[in-house]
């Protein structure tokens, strides 16, 4: 296993990679490494010659009053996992050698960025697309994999792909659950016990909705309604919003026809959680 850290080299290794034939697949992470991640590695190794990892804490995604600093970076954790998937290179740069002194470029998906997680963290999209943007650069994958757990964050980056035509191809993959339903996130840990119990029920708010549009609900406004109901019986924490939208434009739905994305995020302190779920209306 590689550990470059330079994008200059990472350019290199990569050129040479290719010349050879080799194909890349790329999974780009902020490291806390867990098996959501370990699913990805497995993907990419599965389907391609070169698995590459990238670790980097994006500090461009995070707004003045959020938690980068205490943003988990357990490193020798983070190398054993990628070790045991059987990473081939690790892209682990400093922000001095992503962002120089001289950087000014950024790159935003208007209309796509503002809206569900976007409405809450401003800026936060277009420093997620400004730095994928620049890791897609570097790395030059065929095929990159991203988590369905943040699916506003896939539906983002695959229409930045699509418009600035880059060639690599964008997998999203399902999202990994604790036993009890919760979605794997780094920031399940900063949990109280009592927190971590409510929080399961993220994902059963989501299954109640999915049963009740099974049973012929079609009104999102009153799934909305629903949702909002459970989460605030059964759990304490603070709902940020809960919203039905399309799955491509993330446009808000009246009614759900065919494919349709309910997406939450929903606060216990200071730690927000987000979870969605496809429904497919035939």
């Amino acid at each position: 296993m590689q550990i470059i850290r330079s994008p200059q080299e990472m350019h290199r290794a990569l050129k040479r990679l290719k010349q050879k034939g080799k194909t890349v697949g790329f999974v780009p992470t902020m490291g806390a490494l867990h098996e959501g991640h370990a699913s990805l590695l497995r993907r990419a190794r599965k389907d391609h010659d070169i698995c590459v990892l990238s670790i980097f804490v994006n500090p461009k995604q995070f707004g003045p009053k959020e938690d980068f600093k205490k943003y988990p970076r357990p490193a020798k954790e983070d190398m054993a996992l990628a070790k045991k998937e059987k990473v081939d290179i690790i892209f682990y740069p400093s922000a001095k050698e992503m962002y120089p002194p001289d950087f000014l470029t950024a790159v935003e998906v208007e209309g796509l960025s503002d809206v569900l997680c976007g409405q809450f963290r401003p800026g936060h999209f277009r420093g997620v697309t400004t730095v994928v943007a620049k890791l897609l650069n570097i790395v030059s994958p065929d095929e990159m994999y991203l988590g369905q757990k943040d699916a506003q964050q896939a539906v983002i980056i695959k229409r930045m792909v699509a418009n600035l035509n880059f060639a690599t191809t964008i997998s999203v993959c399902p999202t990994i659950r604790e036993a009890d339903g919760l979605a794997l996130s780094s920031r399940n840990k900063f949990l109280t016990s009592a927190q971590r119990s409510e929080a399961a029920n993220i994902y059963r708010s989501l299954k109640h909705a999915a049963k009740r549009i099974n049973e012929g609900e079609q009104n999102a406004p009153a799934i909305i309604h629903d949702i909002r109901s459970f989460l605030r019986q059964q759990t304490s924490g603070r709902i940020e919003y809960v919203a039905c939208v399309d799955t491509q434009t993330l446009a808000p739905l009246k009614k759900i026809r065919g494919k349709a994305l309910i997406a939450l995020a929903v606060r216990f302190a200071g730690t927000r959680l987000i979870d969605n779920m496809i429904i497919n209306v035939r």
